[in-house]
């Protein structure tokens, strides 16, 4: 009776993502262990063994060329049925036949066959003998029948394996020229210097310390949207002031109008003046210009998005300088030019050079 075959267990490999040359050495290990394996399995000779070997009782199943005719058990199993059937025909035929030759020489003869108890007895002993010998091949031909069924799920489950162990070698194979052909594409695609998994680390802290900088950055500049709206509303609120406020302007200088004011330039000249002043406060980005006091001016500028607040005071009942604040820009960006344009008594030259290193900043 053949033993089964233990087949080699192959694991495939864990190391996802791993290197070429890994894959390249798992390959040369399989293939090596099935070069080893090829002189212990003995599923691969196991059909030329098959094959050669000689079966008791069956020297005359010979194929034509004088080899043993192998075949799959099924159609085997019908050959023999097919067989025994025709045989037991044969055997029923071959009685009847000697049976009526037997008789019909009885007849003609002229001496009566002469049957003894002894011939009798040993024709029973022959015939026991013969069917004791029989029983015993129908046993012998029972138990390797028996064999090969309990055998032929063995080799059939070896050849799936082998099969599987075939189909996985051909599939590795296959991997590996794959990743052969990806791993030169991209050498072929990334020269030297490649990017390395420190270079890849540095580079990726740089770019999360910048999206860090660019979040700032953009809380910042929503901050200054939600300002620069909150501004606009309250312009808004300005222009709406000064539009009612023209409107009773004008209709005051239609009132005046209606009077006959005795020089009828003044209605031009007012809108003349009300124009360039409105001109001039754009250019020099002039907020608002109001006196507190008699002897104090205070002078609004918006640069660069923020207030500056000038304030000028003046010695009473003189155009004499006194004293200067400026609001909205930082003291050391301003030094000694306030002080320096107030001994001069330069308000012009105090208010642009205020807003020359307002708008440097």
């Amino acid at each position: 009776m053949i033993e089964p075959i233990p087949i080699i267990d192959l694991t495939t490999s864990r190391a996802a993502g791993a290197s070429s040359a890994t894959h390249l050495i798992t390959a040369k290990d399989l293939q090596a262990a099935l070069d080893d394996a090829k002189t212990g399995l003995r599923i691969v000779n196991a059909r030329a063994e098959l094959s050669t070997h000689t079966w008791d009782g069956i020297e005359e199943w010979v194929g034509e060329d004088g080899a043993l005719g192998l075949k799959d058990p099924k159609i085997v199993e019908s050959d023999v049925q097919a067989q025994i059937s025709f045989l037991r025909k044969l055997k029923f035929l071959y009685l009847e036949q000697n049976a009526k030759d037997k008789y019909v020489k009885t007849i003609v003869s002229d001496d009566a066959p002469l049957v003894t108890p002894a011939l009798n007895e040993e024709l029973r002993v022959r015939n026991g003998e013969k069917k004791t010998a029989l029983r015993e091949h129908k046993a012998k031909l029972e138990e390797r029948r028996d064999d090969l069924r309990a055998l032929s799920g063995f080799v059939e489950e070896d050849y799936k394996k082998a099969q599987a162990l075939t189909l996985q070698a051909s599939t590795l194979s296959q991997k590996i020229l794959d990743a052969r052909l990806s791993l030169t594409r991209l050498r072929q695609a990334h020269p030297h210097p490649r990017l390395t998994i420190t270079t890849a680390n540095q580079q990726l802290d740089g770019q999360v310390e910048e999206m860090q900088a660019l979040d700032a950055e953009l809380a910042d500049t929503q901050e200054k949207i939600a300002t620069v709206r909150e501004r606009i509303k309250v312009g808004t609120g300005q222009v709406e002031k000064l539009r009612s406020v023209r409107a009773e302007v004008e209709k005051a200088v239609e009132i005046g109008a209606g009077e006959r004011v005795e020089d009828g330039r003044v209605v031009g000249l007012y809108d003349w003046f009300s124009t360039t002043t409105s001109t001039h406060h754009a250019l020099v980005s002039l907020l608002s210009a109001h006196s507190e006091s008699d002897n104090e001016l205070r002078l609004t500028y918006r640069v660069h998005e923020r207030e500056v607040c000038i304030t000028l005071l003046f010695i009473p009942n003189t155009r004499r300088l006194a004293e200067a604040r400026v609001e909205g820009v930082e003291e050391r960006v301003i030094g000694d030019v306030v002080d320096a344009h107030v001994m001069e008594n330069d308000v012009s030259g105090l208010v642009w050079a205020v807003l020359a290193r307002a708008r440097a900043t």
